[in-house]
């Protein structure tokens, strides 16, 4: 299907903020690999046109980016068991001339936090702040993980409870005003939402009631440093930034596409620091 070196893509709408161009294109030259990867643009009326014509223009597959994951996921042929428990697809493959489609970002965050604070596999309990896509895939990882008891806590209690509903046994929906009493036995701290990102308000929140030894990540990477790894830090509780499930979910379908397993390096991370550094 793909005739020349292996064409790969991100597309959303918008794209031109996505970083993923920067990451695979730092492995193709590290990997002294032929291929290309590039953005595309794609308006939610255009995807599924996008997607059924992947394989005549040469694409070896791509990753897919908001708004069009959960599009993706009723558009593939087959989906991976991520996927499936996810609800939404961020990675497309061909296998037998068919469109497969996969989610990496469970992976990207588990690998993370054992890149950073590998003691997060020894929590009993999990308190996870959003009810959105990514709290999806943070669930997945956790009950993968083998993390029982996981408390979902969201402005709009229904969103926290479609959640729950949706993963089952072990997950509990909570309101914000329950958070501070989660925090008294909460060892491992999970925002997926947007606050503290560049440009949005703050996440207020006190640590004060987690327990020693307790792992706190924002799955935000820009700023690198938010005000809740911040405060954690401040806490000397084990801090990890977002930047490494970025690149960590790039992983698998970097290999997928070129047919080599890449590394995700310190080199890597400096290269992709620079750029955000340069944006702001």
């Amino acid at each position: 299907m793909v005739e020349s070196a292996p064409r790969a893509f991100v597309c959303g709408h918008p794209i031109r903020h996505s970083r993923s161009p920067l990451i695979h294109g730092f492995w193709l030259r590290e990997l002294d690999l032929a291929g290309s990867y590039e953005a595309v643009d794609v308006q939610q009326k255009n995807f599924a046109g996008f997607v059924s014509e992947l394989g005549i223009r040469g694409w070896a597959g791509g990753n897919v980016t908001l708004p069009h994951k959960e599009q993706a996921f009723s558009l593939v042929a087959r989906r991976d068991a991520a996927a499936e428990a996810i609800g939404a697809v961020n990675t497309l493959w061909f296998e037998n001339d068919q469109l497969i489609g996969g989610n990496t970002d469970a992976y990207g965050f588990a690998a993370n936090l054992d890149a950073g604070a590998r003691a997060w596999r020894d929590a009993e309990t999990a308190v996870v702040l959003g009810a959105g896509g990514a709290a999806r895939a943070v669930i997945h990882a956790l009950q993968d993980a083998g993390i029982a008891d996981i408390h979902v806590v969201n402005r709009t209690r229904e969103r926290a409870t479609e959640l729950a509903d949706l993963f089952g046994e072990g997950i509990r929906a909570h309101g914000s005003p329950e958070l501070t009493d989660l925090l008294k036995s909460c060892h491992l701290l999970v925002n997926t939402t947007s606050l503290g990102m560049s440009g949005q308000p703050p996440l207020e929140i006190h640590l004060d009631p987690l327990p020693e030894g307790a792992v706190v990540t924002d799955i935000v990477y820009a700023p690198l440093e938010t005000p809740l790894l911040e405060a954690a830090r401040g806490r000397g509780l084990a801090a990890v930034d977002g930047l490494g499930m970025l690149l960590y979910q790039a992983v698998p379908g970097f290999e997928r596409w070129f047919g080599t397993r890449p590394q995700v390096t310190a080199a890597l991370r400096e290269h992709i620091v620079a750029d955000l550094e340069a944006a702001t």
